[in-house]
């Protein structure tokens, strides 16, 4: 198996990364407004977005965030959802899936979901790790819902496989 470390640091590298940390800690943060954090929670990517939606996107996304409205809406629902034990760059999402004991075939369909299916699918997984209150690498997260080129998207793909394999233990 081929080491998937290098697409992981460019990843990190990625200015995704930036925008992921920074909206992870204000949403964390004790002086995020509950009544927004609690409207990001409620949110279905399936509906249009309340308007505390509008403000924060407006506010914290990245300027072409419009095109992509529906993920966003999915990050900051997924992020809402596990506060305050959201982002954290040192547990990859395929990592800490394994070390929960995250079916194999439910990361199997999640992995090879599209659009509306792969939001609801990762938003499933989201709500998976939030009961059990583990931070995951949100930058991972992020680029299942947001990486549209078919080469990055099985890079990243493989990435969380590996991570998945390399730390998945049977359940005794």
């Amino acid at each position: 198996m081929q080491n998937t470390q290098p697409e992981r640091a460019e990843h990190r590298s990625n200015p995704l990364a930036s925008i992921i940390g920074s909206i992870s800690g204000l949403i964390a943060s004790e002086h995020f407004p509950n009544g927004d954090r609690a409207a990001l929670k409620r949110m279905n990517p399936k509906k249009e977005p309340p308007l505390s939606f509008y403000r924060f996107a407006f506010r914290h996304l990245p300027q072409n965030w419009q095109g992509q409205r529906k993920a966003w809406q999915a990050i900051l629902t997924g992020m809402a959802l596990m506060s305050p034990h959201i982002h954290n760059l040192k547990q990859p999402l395929g990592k800490v899936l394994a070390e929960e004991h995250f079916s194999e075939a439910r990361l199997e369909r999640l992995l090879a979901a599209e659009g509306e299916t792969r939001r609801t699918l990762t938003l499933r997984a989201v709500r998976f790790l939030a009961a059990k209150k583990r931070p995951v690498n949100w930058v991972d997260v992020a680029g299942l819902l947001l990486t549209s080129d078919a080469e990055r998207r099985e890079k990243l793909h493989l990435c969380i496989a590996g991570d998945y394999y390399k730390n998945f233990k049977e359940k005794e």
